[in-house]
């Protein structure tokens, strides 16, 4: 077992620039010297080759190591120089040694799966909340996993001669529950801990330096930024990635260069829409607090433009009130987006499980985008009066943690990502 996991023990690189310059050059540092100011977009499928025992001899090296072949690709399944500026790029900004992209998060997730089931490590122990499909993927034993689901506290005692992988979520889709991730590394021995970085990029939390091992993306969100491009991204150490990128070729889960070309872009302004989003999102939370017609409101001490909030009205009648405000599944948009979970991203997760995890029936989740604040309150406050029921005159205080939470977000919005530790 510790043999085993000493492929996921290397220590990422320190970043040698800040995390907005990564975020515009990353990727792109040898544009300059080819005489090109955009990235190029390569959509080739296959490559020409006369050396056909050469390439023989890449192909064969490529399935002993997993490493990127030297030279030109050879077939898009195996690599693509556009997604793999991408990769370059997401590896730097989480301060990872290798990245892989993936056609989506949930594709990502599967890969990481296989990797360690292929070494007989078939058990994961994993805190709810996640993502639903996450949930789901890890529950059903669609690809043989065998999951203990556990709270932090639990982890070391559930884990096994046969776990593969611990994996959580934090801030956690929908409830924005925080995990202390150096706990939590202490709890895994040498077990590797995935963490789903999704709500807070690497602009808020970069979990690779509190000691997780591997980081996932649903680079469809926050790194795309616009709500046009799905991929899914894994940041880890170089000899994890060659695995991963082997169990993509055989799976076929690849990025299209398109998507990757989307995601590449959408990195270079993930600063500044998060702190901007960011900042949006702690004011809503602020004035969501104080709404008699709102029962509670979750807003993570590590800030970030997702905000979930219970009502005491009807939820479906808010979600069908709001104007400006799109009522859609995903997040991360430009645009402010909401959703009630229990009915759509976590619909998958049994009602017991899903209501032991904090996902009740009257809890909403908003992505908030870039418009401006007073316009997104205006639509919340029409659509809060839309569904009805007001604070009851005998009630809990609102959630002290979230006053508390809002000024330090705002204060936080401009900065660098903090510990996750908190």
């Amino acid at each position: 077992m510790d043999t085993e996991a000493s492929s996921l023990t290397s220590q990422p690189s320190f970043r040698s620039r800040a995390l907005a310059t990564e975020a515009v050059h990353a990727g792109r540092d040898d544009l300059a010297s080819l005489g090109l100011h955009a990235a190029p977009i390569d959509l080739s499928t296959t490559y020409p080759s006369y050396d056909s025992r050469g390439e023989a001899a890449r192909i064969d090296a490529f399935a002993s190591t997993g490493a990127r072949p030297d030279g030109p690709p050879v077939y898009a399944r195996l690599d693509n120089p556009t997604t793999g500026r991408f990769e370059t790029a997401l590896a730097r900004l989480e301060g990872a040694d290798d990245a892989v992209a993936f056609a989506s998060g949930m594709a990502a997730l599967t890969a990481v799966l296989l990797a360690r089931a292929s070494l007989g490590l078939r058990h994961v122990v994993a805190v709810r909340p996640l993502y639903g499909c996450s949930d789901h993927l890890l529950g059903a034993g669609l690809l043989g996993t065998e999951v203990t689901w556990t709270d932090p506290a639990g982890i070391a005692d559930a884990i096994r001669p046969d776990t593969g992988l611990v994996m959580v979520e934090t801030p956690a889709n929908p409830t924005l529950a925080e995990i202390d991730i150096r706990a939590v590394v202490h709890s895994c021995g040498s077990v590797p801990l995935l963490v789903d970085n999704t709500f807070a990029t690497p602009v808020l939390q970069r979990p690779l330096e509190e000691g997780a091992r591997i980081v996932l993306h649903s680079a469809t969100k926050y790194l795309g930024g616009h709500g046009d491009v799905m991929g899914g991204v894994v940041a880890c150490d170089d000899e994890f990635a060659a695995t991963l990128r082997q169990v993509r070729f055989a799976t076929g889960g690849v990025l299209h260069p398109m998507a990757g070309y989307l995601l590449l872009r959408g990195l270079s302004t993930l600063p500044v829409r998060v702190r901007a989003a960011s900042a949006s999102a702690a004011e809503l939370a602020r004035r969501l607090s104080a709404d008699p017609r709102v029962a509670r409101v979750h807003y993570p001490e590590v800030g970030g433009a997702m905000v979930s909030f219970e009502v005491f009205g009807d939820p479906h009648r808010i979600i069908a009130g709001v104007r400006l405000v799109t009522p859609a599944v995903s997040l991360g948009s430009v645009d402010t987006l909401i959703q009630h979970p229990a009915s759509i991203s976590h619909r998958i997760v049994g009602e017991g499980d899903r209501r032991a995890a904090g996902v009740g029936d009257r809890l909403l989740r908003m992505s908030v985008g870039l418009e401006d604040v007073e316009d997104l309150w205006a639509d919340l406050c029409q659509a809060l009066s839309d569904g009805g029921a007001v604070q009851p005159e005998v009630r809990a205080v609102v959630q002290p943690e979230v006053r508390a939470a809002v000024p330090s977000a705002v204060r936080a919005a401009g900065q660098e990502p903090r510990p996750a530790g908190r």
